[in-house]
């Protein structure tokens, strides 16, 4: 484990206009057409730095209190996040912790991680992002985010700022200093650790964590009922 450090990152972004980003993308359906026919590369760069230096401001455990609306996986369903705040309320009014994996699978990959983002930025201490597996290379490369960003733009570049993004993503969350949230589960690196403090030590930028790590238990390890203590991950 190494301890936490600052980093320079490769964005210089003037600050953006959020507010005018989110209206586009609450319009989407009514438009019909998807974001990104009417955004251009250069905008979702400048979005992709604004967030990134947000994320690096805050810790890779992030503490809340409730009460907090928790989401699990989206990948990629833009129609699912709007009927979720639809139903259950829009930020401020409702806190939100997301617990990762918002693109692959879906078809509106790009459309949901930029509007999880835009809120992100609006509402920093409302709404919590957190990485999921999907938020990685090894697996965005090939389950469909990837090919879905070179079809739209027909260049590499957005991936990788994207994954830099993703590298600066929390890993945890801490609800009412009683409640641990992350994408995969415990790791047994967990057990024997004084206090949590641990999950704030993780250095930034994250690249996609060795096997095994604690960083890599938190984004997969899956609960198993018939399972006694820990054992190997068959993923």
């Amino acid at each position: 484990m190494t301890s936490r450090e600052q980093v320079s990152v490769a964005f210089a972004p003037s600050r953006v206009n959020v507010d005018k980003y989110l209206e586009r993308l609450m319009n989407i359906g009514k438009l019909g057409s998807g974001f990104t026919s009417t955004i251009d590369e250069s905008e979702i760069s400048d979005l992709i730095g604004e967030c990134l230096q947000l994320f690096q401001r805050q810790p890779m455990m992030i503490e809340c209190s409730p009460p907090i609306t928790i989401v699990g996986d989206i990948h990629g369903q833009f129609g699912d996040v709007m009927r979720i705040f639809n139903v259950v309320g829009f930020p401020p009014e409702i806190n939100y912790l997301f617990l990762g994996d918002y693109i692959d699978r879906g078809q509106f990959s790009v459309e949901t991680i930029l509007i999880l983002m835009c809120i992100k930025m609006k509402y920093p201490e409302n709404f919590i992002l957190l990485r999921g597996n999907h938020e990685t290379k090894l697996i965005n490369r090939i389950y469909g985010f990837y090919d879905d960003l070179m079809k739209r733009f027909g260049t590499p570049r957005l991936y990788e700022d994207f994954t830099r993004l993703f590298e600066m993503m929390p890993l945890t969350g801490l609800v009412g200093k009683r409640i641990l949230c992350m994408h995969g589960g415990l790791s047994p690196d967990l057990v024997g650790a004084p206090k949590l403090d641990i999950l704030n030590a993780f250095a930034r930028p994250m690249h996609d964590p060795p096997n095994p790590s604690l960083a890599i238990d938190l984004l997969w390890s899956d609960p198993d009922v018939n399972t006694k203590g820990f054992k190997a991950n068959i993923r």
